[in-house]
């Protein structure tokens, strides 16, 4: 398994809080990778931070930006995917800006597993639609 994605699942089940209080963990995430101010909570669109404070705990490069589909421009393209690999979907529509980001498991059929952050506001496996697929990316 690779080093990444065996440090993504040491987060497993970090989730937001509800009410007022905010996740320091999720937190953390941000502000890991350089976003600060109170402005940031547990609420705010946290799927990028999660892949990028992954990566950076593990050395390895990331984009440092929060938006998903910035996942497009780092690694190699690949459509034999193995766990691991990014994975980044569209959201709304294909040519919207926004996106989901996550790291690969597999594939069932038409729905695709990802361990990401923000999913059901935690971290945790969810399966998306394939045809929501943007794109894989192996990182080195």
């Amino acid at each position: 398994m690779k080093k990444h994605l065996r440090y993504a699942f040491s987060q497993y089940g970090v989730k937001e809080l509800e009410g007022h209080k905010n996740n320091p963990q999720i937190i953390s995430y941000f502000t890991e990778i350089g976003y600060k101010g109170k402005h940031l909570k547990d609420e705010t669109a946290w799927c990028s931070a999660f892949v990028n404070w992954v990566l950076k705990m593990c050395d390895a490069p990331y984009t440092g930006k929060l938006n998903a589909r910035s996942w497009l421009e780092i690694g190699m393209k690949t459509n034999s995917p193995q766990p691991g690999d990014i994975v980044v979907l569209w959201r709304e529509s294909k040519k919207s800006w926004k996106g989901h980001v996550g790291f690969y498991i597999n594939q069932v059929d038409d729905e695709i597993f990802i361990l990401g952050g923000n999913q059901d506001n935690q971290v945790k496996i969810l399966g998306y639609p394939a045809s929501r697929l943007l794109g894989y990316r192996v990182i080195i």
